[in-house]
């Protein structure tokens, strides 16, 4: 059996380490942006203990099999280009009793670049090929791209795959689940609905979904666009079981996400805040999807918060994590 690399139960002291982990990918992207002159910060405010949560407390999975630095893009996977690599490898080999990550709103894709080097999946040196031509360390996340399964984005699709995938598990008696981790702008998409629809009719209770509740979407704030609330509501309507929680609060999400499940689907939405941890991002509200420094003040302003952030973080990845499972 291949080890996994978390600890299964919510209450092991594992939450001291989400929190440092959390701490650094606000630190990296918000050096990215910084040295972009802007990107999906915001995102990165939001989901950081969200993603720290899933790799060290909720997800079990095995050692990474991704090189540490990726090498430049080889083409679409197929019999064309046999030495494509799917992103999904830094998540771990593909076994019966481990579980599969899927990643849906890849603009998010900074902030699990981040999280993977913060757990050691990834090389810090790897960022050094964020956004370059020719490198799968891209901007907008793709299925070779580092932590990635599949090609998703807004349309809300990657929920179904993992609804498809988890089906086939059951079927083939595989015991591992299946988590998604999606941004609330997807409840505004039709095909969402269906997937959960779908989940709900064939009684999924192996997929788990983790939603980024952060009230933000391209054009602005959710509730001046088109609101999804009651969203815990609508879920439950739809055949989901749902818990709402503080998205800033690693034991909370362990705890919702690792609840005994029933024959349903399992949702947790964590509900965030945008600008956690990075003041200067307030003073751009409402249009903060994509950060682009408007002049040289703006971006020094910025750049002040970096020296407190690595103050509050490890200067490079945290412990690599300890095999749970035999």
């Amino acid at each position: 059996m291949v080890p996994a690399e978390r600890s299964h139960d919510p209450s092991a002291d594992w939450t001291g380490r989400a929190r440092n982990v959390a701490r650094g990918v606000r630190r990296r992207v918000l050096a990215l942006c910084l040295r972009e002159n802007g990107g999906y910060l915001s995102q990165a405010c939001s989901s950081a203990e969200v993603l720290a949560a899933l790799y060290t407390g909720i997800l079990r999975l095995g050692p990474s099999q991704g090189p540490p630095v990726p090498p430049p893009f080889a083409g679409v996977p197929g019999l064309e280009h046999p030495e494509a690599r799917s992103g999904a490898s830094y998540n771990g080999p593909r076994a019966p009793e481990l579980d599969r990550f899927f990643f849906s709103p890849v603009h998010y894709a900074s902030a699990l670049y981040a999280t993977l080097v913060e757990v050691g999946r990834l090389a810090p040196e790897a960022l050094e090929q964020f956004n370059r031509d020719g490198s799968t360390v891209e901007l907008i996340g793709a299925e070779h791209s580092p932590g990635h399964e599949v090609t998703a984005g807004s349309l809300g699709q990657t929920l179904s795959v993992a609804g498809g995938v988890a089906l086939a598990r059951r079927l083939r008696g595989e015991t591992g689940r299946c988590w998604v981790f999606m941004s609330d702008g997807e409840l505004q998409e039709g095909q969402t609905w269906e997937a959960f629809e779908a989940l709900s009719f064939h009684g999924l209770s192996q997929v788990g979904v983790v939603i980024d509740i952060n009230g933000q979407q391209c054009d602005g704030a959710m509730a001046g666009v088109m609101t999804i609330d009651p969203a815990a509501e609508r879920l439950r309507a739809f055949g989901a079981e749902v818990t709402e929680v503080d998205g800033h609060d690693v034991e909370a999400l362990a705890q919702a996400a690792l609840a005994e499940p029933r024959a349903k689907p399992r949702v947790v939405l964590a509900r965030t805040d945008p600008c956690r941890g990075i003041p200067p991002l307030r003073t751009r509200r409402e249009k903060i999807h994509h950060v682009r420094f408007a002049d040289d003040a703006e971006r020094a302003a910025f750049a002040a918060v970096l020296p407190a952030l690595a103050a509050e973080s490890s200067a490079g990845p945290a412990d690599p994590p300890e095999a749970a499972y035999e």
